[in-house]
This record gives structure tokens, sequence and C-alpha cells, in this order.
């Protein structure tokens, strides 16, 4: 189990900030476009990195296709929701160069995507 865990890690990290571009990361706590823009390249490297799993369950005879699409799309919109409120509490806290609460937010942020993407994993996937 711990491996799973440390795999939905990994991916939530690569998708919420290695692919998220210096445009995204300004532009949405401002933006609805820019925001569905950041969830958009989320949920591609999401299902990227689902497929080594969905491949390990076709060599053993499993369809895991469904269950990891709903993962992803669920977690998506729940990582909009999110980063909505989230990135619009930071983007006021940097203005007022309150740095400190900024990164306890930030914190918080991924707490949620964090809790999010090991619920819903738990009950779409469960394996």
């Amino acid at each position: 189990m711990i491996w799973i865990i440390l795999y939905i890690l990994f991916w939530h990290w690569i998708a919420d900030f290695v692919a998220q571009t210096h445009e995204m990361a300004i532009n949405k706590s401002t933006s609805n476009k820019w925001l569905t823009k950041h969830i958009i390249a989320y949920g591609n490297n999401l299902l990227f990195g689902s497929l080594p799993i969905l491949a390990a369950g076709a060599f053993l005879g499993h369809n895991w296709a469904l269950p990891i699409v709903a993962y992803v799309i669920l977690n998506m919109a729940l990582h909009w929701i999110t980063d909505y409120f989230t990135s619009r509490w930071t983007s006021k806290l940097w203005v007022k160069k309150d740095v400190h609460n900024f990164f306890v937010v930030i914190g918080l942020d991924q707490f949620i995507h964090v809790c999010c993407l090991l619920i819903t994993y738990k009950f779409i996937i469960g394996f």
C-alpha cells in the first residue's frame, strides 16, 4: 500500500507543479480560464501516470480503465474547486506580503489535494 501512496504523491507533484506553466501559476488566482488550463494539464498528467497501472491491469486480465478515468475526472473537479479558493486566498496574502500565511495556505492546499487523492482512490479504485 505504501508504494501506491508514494506513486500517487509522485504523480500529484508532477501534475500540480512540474506541468504547471508560469502563466497558469500566476493567472489561475484571477482567471477561471487559466485555472481550467492548469486542471486540464493536471488531469492529463494524472492519466499519463496511470498508464503503467492500466497496462498492469490488462496484463493481469483486469479492465481498470473506467475506475481510473473516473478517479482522474473526480480529482480534476476537486482540484479545480480547491485551487479556486486557495489560489485567491494566497494571492491576497502575497499582495499583503504575509509570506508566512501564504505558505500556510499552500500547505493546506496540498493537504486537501492529498486527502482528495487518497480518499477517492480508496472508494473508487480500492486495490
